[in-house]
């Protein structure tokens, strides 16, 4: 009889599809997509309806939760709190077994990250200055973040040929930079402290990390435990989603009594199909309905100086700053780049840097209460991280196309190239 290859089940298929970084950027990119075209249809007092239709109960019982939220804010602070966790399981991974865990080999990415972030800072707050809007220098933050699901699926589909260590140092620079913007969140963006749901709050995440650590974890523990951490840092006034960083935090990144994997591993491969899949989808879709057939028309909102800073400060200011603090550490310290890494590979790189999307909106909402900065700080951010995109898109296939030395990082030794975007090794391990 000849031989056939077993069919996966449609569940499995369906998750690995979800999980891919290429689906996780369409998704993102649709679901922002038919935000816009219904927020400008003759039916955008449906979406506008949609989006403030208010779902939870303000008490239980005598104890008040303030959980009576609009669906958009539930998908910023709820929603949005899964894909932290991921986040959070993430960078855990990468400090104890990952890319993170020799200083020497991701000193470089790191500073490129801090680099990312301080110069579209300056660069936002320098354009305001100029235009004359110090009223919008609260969004300072804005322009920092890096979006890794889109940013990582943009360097999948056109980086192909590509040494797989630029992925590497994308995702290193990516990772460090969600950290500095979850703590710039935490700092920056909590306008009041209340210390005992806080409190409260880091209890309940040490239980969470005592259970996740036994021998046999349970999803109808973990859950609750997870729940009621959110409900706490919510009603503590920092914002919930630093609850999700703080749980993924506590899962442990080496294998335990035999286990085949490291639970980050595990967990990861269980909530990304949900958070790339549903969570993430969802938060573009409300948080980038923005109207531009409404007030005083697209000419009167491209116009404003938060979407000229906001896009200086995504596609120029990271650029620069990747590019320039790599070239600062490399010159003035031991530190070098990766091995098959070359400066030219740094152009795309701090292109893809610019895609800011999802944490960008997200800092955009916190950062202004009135509609007009707001929405010209989220249209800004979705033509940057469009044009980042797509510039970065044209630099991989430029790099890709010229020819690469042995000697790439100039360290004085031939590089040791581990695979190459796209070919079946990567396609395995990541």
């Amino acid at each position: 009889m000849p031989h056939t290859t077993p069919t996966l089940p449609f569940s499995r298929r369906l998750r690995t599809w979800v999980s891919r970084e290429t689906t996780g950027g369409a998704l993102l990119i649709g679901a922002a997509l038919l935000a816009l075209l219904w927020a400008n249809s003759p039916w955008r007092e449906a979406y506008a309806s949609l989006s403030e239709a208010v779902v939870g109960p303000a008490t239980l019982g005598p104890i008040p939760v303030h959980l009576d939220l609009s669906l958009a804010t539930w998908a910023a602070d709820g929603l949005l709190a899964i894909f932290f966790f991921v986040v959070g399981v993430e960078l855990k991974h990468e400090f104890v077994a990952g890319s993170l865990r020799n200083p020497r080999e991701a000193g470089v990415p790191m500073i490129a990250a801090v680099g990312g972030m301080a110069v579209p800072a300056l660069v936002y707050a320098g354009v305001l200055l100029t235009l004359g809007d110090p009223g919008a220098l609260h969004g300072w933050a804005i322009p920092t973040a890096t979006d890794i699901a889109f940013a990582l699926g943009v360097l999948a589909i056109f980086g192909r040929g590509l040494p797989v260590a630029i992925r590497t140092f994308l995702l290193t620079l990516a990772v460090v930079d969600d950290l500095l913007a979850i703590i710039v969140i935490a700092v920056f963006y909590t306008e009041s402290i209340h210390w005992w749901p806080l409190a409260g709050a880091l209890v309940c995440v040490a239980l969470f990390a005592w259970h996740v650590r036994s021998r046999t974890p349970r999803w109808f523990v973990l859950l609750p435990l997870a729940t009621v951490a959110w409900t706490l840092m919510h009603s503590s006034g920092v914002h919930a989603t630093v609850a999700g960083v703080l749980l993924g935090f506590t899962v442990p990144a080496i294998a335990m009594r035999g286990e085949p994997e490291s639970r980050t591993h595990a967990f990861e491969h269980a909530v990304r199909p949900f958070s790339q899949g549903f969570a993430l989808p969802v938060f573009a879709f409300f948080a980038a309905g923005v109207s531009l057939v409404d007030g005083d028309g697209p000419g009167a909102m491209f116009g404003q100086p938060v979407v000229l800073a906001i896009t200086a400060g995504l596609v120029l200011g990271k650029l620069v700053g990747v590019l320039g603090a790599t070239a600062l550490v490399t010159r003035l310290t031991p530190l070098r780049l990766p091995a098959g890494i070359g400066v030219r590979d740094l152009l795309p790189v701090g292109l893809l840097a610019g895609i800011g999307f999802t944490v960008s909106l997200l800092i955009s909402e916190l950062s202004f209460g009135d509609a007009e900065h707001a929405d010209g700080a989220k249209i800004a951010i979705l033509g940057a991280s469009v044009l980042a995109a797509i510039l970065g898109a044209a630099s991989l296939r430029w790099d890709a196309r010229r020819a690469r030395n042995a000697d790439m990082n100039l360290d004085g030794v031939d590089d040791v190239v581990e695979g190459y975007i796209g070919d079946a090794k990567d396609r395995e391990t990541h």
